[in-house]
């Protein structure tokens, strides 16, 4: 069974919104992440993702993703993106033109199962809240990574959506990049504990 590893950048107030660049959003601030990266950020990042792996991917996220990373430079991301298999959750899989791809069926908890009980490299989620409270609240992520950057935004699209339910989460490993970004890599724990 392979892992599915939630891996976001995300502020200090918990925000993951970036700015597409198209001018279809009210998103004031952009790529707000871009003066935090390093070569030495890259590397720790590229790790985190593995040599080889498959994206778990909404089709808003799909969407802007195909408009970039095929015509990106070639960089290790971009071939290892390129390269990935796209398990995209989306009603018309039949519009999907960046590939390998695999449109997800309607039933989302299920096709996940079955996706991770399949061999193949480990899944990887990035860019969307709404994926990731469904995972979370099911029980189908392993592990979820925080590029936390030194940031405070105050508004912008959260990493959980409202009402996603409770739960723990245990510290697996902590690194911080030489521009301030904190990684922390969590697994989930399971249901938080009342102490009241």
């Amino acid at each position: 069974m392979r892992k599915l590893k939630i891996i976001e950048h995300i502020s200090l107030d918990g925000v993951i919104e970036v700015s597409n660049g198209l001018g279809d959003s009210d998103f004031p601030y952009g790529d707000w992440t871009a003066p935090y990266r390093s070569p030495a950020g890259l590397e720790k990042v590229l790790a985190i993702y593995g040599e080889t792996f498959d994206v778990l991917i909404g089709r808003r996220t799909y969407d802007l993703w195909s408009g970039f990373w095929p015509k990106a430079p070639k960089s290790p991301m971009a071939d290892r993106l390129n390269a990935a298999t796209k398990y995209v959750v989306t009603h018309r899989p039949e519009s999907l033109a960046w590939g390998p791809f695999v449109g997800v069926g309607p039933d989302l908890v299920d096709s996940v199962r079955r996706i991770k009980a399949k061999d193949g490299p480990d899944l990887i989620l990035a860019g969307s809240s709404t994926l990731t409270s469904a995972l979370i609240e099911h029980g189908l992520a392993d592990e979820m990574i925080l590029l936390v950057n030194p940031v405070l935004l105050g508004k912008g699209k959260r990493l959980f959506a409202e009402g996603t339910p409770p739960r723990a989460f245990a510290l697996e490993s902590s690194h911080t990049s030489p521009t301030g970004i904190v990684i922390n890599a969590y697994k989930v724990a399971g249901p938080l504990q009342n102490l009241r």
